[in-house]
């Protein structure tokens, strides 16, 4: 009891003392204020010092200096891809880079993204947020630019098994006969030559997912409508479309003082139900006996496997229509834009056909093993000038490493496909050019290309688990397209009225949404020989029912 009592009389004691010394501490910090902030302020620094000295965020990559705030962002703008080849030269195969905050990452050599968004798909496979394309304008169901979730992954399944390797010989029939209206079309209206390849594309997919009748042309309301889908899309995808993306609380804002979160949902919901009727119609010719095979068609049969609505169902065949047709198009350009500025890769081509079909038949599928040089054409098309120089960017969803350097949870990741497409140590010295042959070997076989590039010899399909799904059929459309159209007609630049030779821009580009198209340019297509449009024709005829 005593140590007891001794302890409540020292503890008043001791709190007496503090109360009569309070006014000596503040006469000492108001005597010492200057030193003791400047105190303050060296622990401060000496601790940041210390924590970045010890710390991940020195073993970040390399890259350029940025400005306040803002970071680099000025750099994710106009011809980006351009800008980061030119860094990787400066700053290595891995370039680190910030844009208010946000760090990015950005690789430009396929060993890197193949050791990153390859191999390590597990948690390199998610999309960075994309409030309005991602969220609004598609109510999270655009696969493309999906997190990476478990309902990506059950709808990106189902896209598969309708689409995969295996499953793309029954449309050979579909394809053939647009090819052929293709070339008929192109020697029929020369002048309109990228509307043709722009019908085509679209006919293709809108046959292949929804098994369609034939569109005739490209003005189409069904094509105009889900067109103009895209465009949307791809303008609402592009960096800096919408503040909302940099100022996530703006989300908050009602949508009666947000303009741009009314027009979004109000697109949502018309998109929605016009995808919603395309799919319906499948259905309704499944139930009444009619089965004729599509993707549409798959996904209804696999709705209960699959666990898919109605809706996301429709969705899917939505991502496919939207990724496929404008792409495909535009590579289509570009190949026709390298008829005529490698006039000798359209003759080695040429010979190669009527060494094996001749000129009494047209080439069809069988003779797809037998064309190496014409499918090394679709492979050099598809690298030579990638339509999206900047790859879908992909976000890493854990802490990682690569060579020593520190890649932070959340970072955004973009494969710089420019560079990897046109990788001298790659392809040669010759990388920039258009020449199929890199894709022979000396027996003149076709080959694969850089390991890396999963047999396709090219980064343009993407990467790691957001490859393109549709792949296979991208290739052999734009195979039987170049073979019919190389065996009946002859690409050669066009004249004016003087007979003088019309100047093409074959350097430039357009930049339109996420995709880059040639500048328009004048190109003179006609019979290679007497007897080709009326083959064609006949052949139209014929194969009317395969289609």
């Amino acid at each position: 009891m005593t140590d007891t009592a001794s302890n409540f009389v020292t503890v008043p004691s001791v709190y007496d003392h503090l109360v009569v010394s309070y006014p000596a501490v503040l006469s000492f910090v108001k005597d010492h204020r200057n030193g003791l902030i400047a105190g303050i302020a060296v622990a401060f620094t000496v601790l940041l010092v210390q924590r970045y000295l010890t710390g991940n965020r020195r073993k970040l990559p390399p890259g350029p200096p940025g400005l306040p705030i803002i970071g680099n962002a000025l750099a994710l703008r106009k011809s980006m891809w351009l800008q980061f080849t030119e860094w990787k030269h400066k700053y290595g195969d891995v370039i680190y880079l910030t844009a208010l905050g946000q760090p990015i990452i950005v690789l430009n050599t396929q060993k890197a993204v193949s050791e990153l968004m390859d191999r390590r798909s597990a948690i390199y496979s998610n999309r960075p947020n994309n409030i309005v394309a991602a969220g609004i304008l598609t109510g999270g169901l655009f696969m493309v630019f999906q997190s990476y979730t478990a309902l990506w992954r059950r709808m990106r399944k189902a896209a598969h098994e309708g689409l995969n390797r295996g499953n793309s010989e029954p449309f050979h029939g579909k394809q053939l006969y647009e090819a052929l209206l293709l070339t008929l079309g192109m020697l029929g209206e020369p002048n309109a030559w990228n509307k043709h390849l722009h019908r085509t594309a679209a006919s293709t997919v809108m046959s292949v997912i929804y098994d369609t009748p034939v569109i005739e042309s490209e003005d189409a309301q069904s094509v105009s409508d889900v067109n103009d889908f895209v465009g949307r899309l791809e303008r609402a995808a592009l960096p800096g479309a919408h503040l909302v993306e940099f100022f996530p609380w703006m989300m908050y804002i009602p949508e009666r003082f947000a303009k741009w979160k009314r027009e979004a949902r109000a697109w949502y919901a018309q998109d929605s139900a016009m995808f919603e009727g395309l799919f319906k119609t499948v259905g309704k010719s499944l139930e009444s006996g009619v089965d004729r095979v599509s993707v549409t068609s798959s996904l209804i049969k696999n709705a209960d496997k699959n666990s898919l609505s109605l809706r996301e169902n429709s969705w899917i065949s939505a991502t496919l229509y939207s990724a496929g047709a404008d792409t495909t198009s535009t590579v289509m350009a570009w190949w026709t834009l390298a008829m005529l500025a490698y006039p000798e890769t359209q003759k080695r081509a040429q010979a190669e056909i009527d060494a094996v079909v001749g000129r009494e038949r047209i080439p069809t599928f069988a003779d797809m093993p037998h064309l190496p040089y014409v499918r090394a054409m679709v492979k050099e098309a598809l690298r030579w000038r990638p339509v999206g120089p900047v790859g879908l960017p992909h976000r890493v969803m854990e802490d990682d490493w690569y060579e020593g350097m520190f890649i932070p949870a959340g970072t955004i990741c973009i494969g710089n496909v420019w560079a990897l497409n046109r990788d001298p140590e790659s392809y040669g010295a010759d990388a920039e050019h258009f020449n199929p042959a890199r894709f022979l070997n000396e027996k003149g076989e076709l080959t694969s290309g850089p390991a890396e590039t999963k047999d396709e010899g090219h980064h343009t399909y993407g990467f790691g688990r957001r490859v393109c799904v549709g792949k296979h059929i991208a290739n052999n459309s734009m195979f039987i397209d170049i073979a019919l159209m190389l065996w009946g007609c002859k690409f050669e630049h066009a004249k004016d009225e003087h007979g003088n030779t019309i100047p093409i821009d074959f350097d430039g580009w357009m930049e339109d949404g996420l995709i880059i198209r040639p500048v328009p340019f004048q190109c003179s297509i006609t019979p290679r020989f007497p007897e080709a449009p009326a083959l064609l024709a006949n052949e139209r005829e014929l194969r009317k029912e395969e289609a």
